[in-house]
């Protein structure tokens, strides 16, 4: 099957019933071990939702060389655009790593697809990065502070600070705040202290963005990173997945994020155990796609 073709019927399905975001992660993964007679590997590139884990939409960023990360890195750039072409993201924030804070995609999303950004910075944008990271070496006390719940062993704390005051200085198109997230770690059994710190830009307004919901944009860019690849490893062991025959990989990963987003739109708790419920229930699998009406 042509992957566009099932691209746009689980699109279709997902505008019927799936839970609209507010907010869209662009997320890159490797399908590690399904590599072709050339010993190329799959490398998909997707947009998820924050709130819903729902996957809008994917496309193949290609067929590239193992280990070959900078081919990788420079068609992820070049895919972006098209990807969100497939979607409506009108007054959605786009939010992607530091690679694709890139000049292009930020006039893309916000002149011709009337959307924001969210991007993280690093040093592929060394002036960008630079400037920002000057601005808050004198950092006061942070405009707004997040106390997670103490579970699976540690107590994190995140804190952030914004700014307007970059907005006509950063070389950087449709800035309206620059900010800083500091997140702080301690292991509760043996007290080790752990620090990190984060650059970002976004093209919303204070007005539209107070610290506390660019905090949360951030996070939930980050919950898609870690969580999706790791459901989507944990319960198909996509990494070891050996199918690399045509359109074989680009389309069963398509149908595995699928098939966790609809799990996870129910609010379970564990995805592997839904899914050997799942298995041994055709009639739950119908309802789940909506194909019954009692």
């Amino acid at each position: 099957m042509d992957p566009e073709h099932l691209d746009r019927a689980l699109q279709r399905w997902n505008q019927a019933y799936a839970q609209q975001d507010e907010a869209l992660a662009i997320d890159g993964k490797t399908m590690c071990n399904a590599i072709d007679d050339q010993g190329y590997q799959t490398h998909i590139m997707s947009a998820v939702g924050h709130q819903s884990k729902t996957c809008y939409t994917q496309k193949k960023v290609g067929s590239l060389p193992v280990s070959d990360q900078e081919t990788k890195r420079t068609n992820e750039i070049k895919t972006a655009i098209p990807l969100l072409e497939a979607i409506d993201i009108q007054g959605k924030d786009i939010t992607a790593d530091a690679l694709l804070t890139q000049r292009k995609i930020a006039d893309n999303v916000v002149l011709e697809r009337n959307a924001h950004y969210h991007f993280t910075v690093k040093n592929n944008q060394p002036g960008l990065f630079q400037d920002i990271a000057l601005y808050f070496e004198d950092r006061q006390a942070p405009d707004f502070v997040l106390y997670d719940p103490p579970d699976h062993g540690r107590i994190e704390i995140r804190k952030i600070w914004t700014t307007t005051e970059l907005n006509d200085y950063l070389n950087f198109p449709h800035v309206r705040q620059a900010f800083l997230i500091q997140r702080e770690f301690t292991e509760k059994k043996t007290g080790k202290f752990s620090c990190e710190i984060a650059y970002g830009i976004t093209s919303r307004t204070p007005e539209q963005a107070e610290p506390q919901s660019v905090l949360a944009t951030n996070r939930g860019h980050w919950s898609i990173e870690n969580s999706c690849h790791y459901i989507i490893d944990w319960n198909y062991d996509e990494d070891r997945s050996r199918i690399s025959k045509g359109h074989g990989p680009e389309n069963i990963t398509r149908l595995r994020r699928f098939a966790i987003s609809i799990i996870k739109s129910k609010g379970v708790r564990s995805v592997a155990q839904k899914m050997r419920q799942l298995m041994r229930n055709v009639r739950l699998v119908f309802d789940y796609l909506r194909m019954t009406e009692n």
